[in-house]
Parts: structure tokens; sequence; C-alpha cells
């Protein structure tokens, strides 16, 4: 049993030292995000009680945004009761400045949260992740944010235009047969 428990203490205590002072902060830059493979995130919660982070990303083109963030529990040392993620637009890029507007918001349900918010503009936007930290060292999270494109409404035009030329195809040919 032990054997099984040495391994996690160390990761944890490399992630612990690898971030010192990461538990303090509570404001993380994703950066400009892509679509294709998700981006990753995770968060250490040094001590036990209340957290709140957030993390701050944008988008070049109009997107639909999905989010994953689930519990990363270590036995008796970290544990995190995941409550709430919302997900904010911020116009000129900087938090809790009175332009942000909420797009969504979500709330836990057993270990973690996932969701998807249908098209966003491109900009600057923020994910705001909240919870509890009851492990006796605090919490660690991990989470994701995927990029999917939406399609411009060209796209839709030539498919309405294809579904036309379809159906006047079939009806073409099925006067011919008659």
């Amino acid at each position: 049993m032990r054997s099984n428990i040495l391994p996690k203490l160390l990761a944890c205590f490399a992630i612990l030292t690898g971030s010192s002072l990461s538990a303090q902060a509570s404001s993380y830059n994703l950066g400009p995000l892509q679509s294709g493979a998700p981006t990753s995130f995770n968060a250490i919660a040094g001590q036990p009680g209340p957290f709140s982070d957030i993390f701050s990303f944008s988008l070049g083109s109009g997107s639909s945004v999905g989010v994953s963030v689930i519990n990363f529990p270590v036995t008796g040392l970290f544990n995190t009761v995941l409550t709430s993620a919302s997900l904010f637009s911020n116009f000129d890029g900087t938090a809790f400045n009175g332009d942000d507007s909420l797009i969504t918001s979500y709330t836990a349900s057993s270990n973690g949260i996932s969701f998807t918010s249908g098209p966003v503009g491109a900009g600057s936007y923020y994910l705001n992740v909240t919870g509890i930290a009851n492990g006796s060292l605090g919490g660690l999270y991990n989470g994701a944010i995927s990029i999917a494109p939406v399609p411009e409404p060209e796209t839709y035009v030539m498919l309405l235009a294809g579904i036309g030329v379809m159906g006047f195809i079939a009806v073409r040919r099925n006067k011919a047969q008659t």
C-alpha cells in the first residue's frame, strides 16, 4: 500500500515545489486559443479553504467554447470540491473593471464541471473557477478549454444552395420518369 502512495506524494511535492507561490496567485493567462487540440490548465490551492481562480484567454475568430474541469485528489493530502465555473467576455482584457459580461455559469455535479457555450465572437475572455480545497495540504484540479470554429454565413448559403440543386435534380428526374 505504501508503494502506491509514495509516487503520488513525490509527484505532489514536485508540483508544489515547482509552482512555489502559485497557490497565492489566482490569475493565469492561457494566451490566444486555437481550434484543434484542447488547451489544458491546472491549479493548486496551497492551503485548505475557498478559492477563486481566473484563467484568461483570447479568441481570434468566432468560436464555440467547451470547458471541462475536474478534481485531482491525492488521498488525504489534496482534494478539491469544485462549486462553479463561469465564462465571461472581457472587452479590454482586464478582468473585473466593469466591462465584463457573464456568458454562462455552471455549478459542479459530482467531481467536475463540463459545459459548452455556443458561438462567441473574437475577443478576450476569462473562466472563473471556484471551489473549496479541503485536503490537509489544499487542493489540485485540472481542466481543458476546447475551441471549435463556428461556420461563416457563406457556409450556410452554400449548404442551402446545394440542397436546392439536389431538390431541383430530384424533381426533374421524377417528372422525366412519369
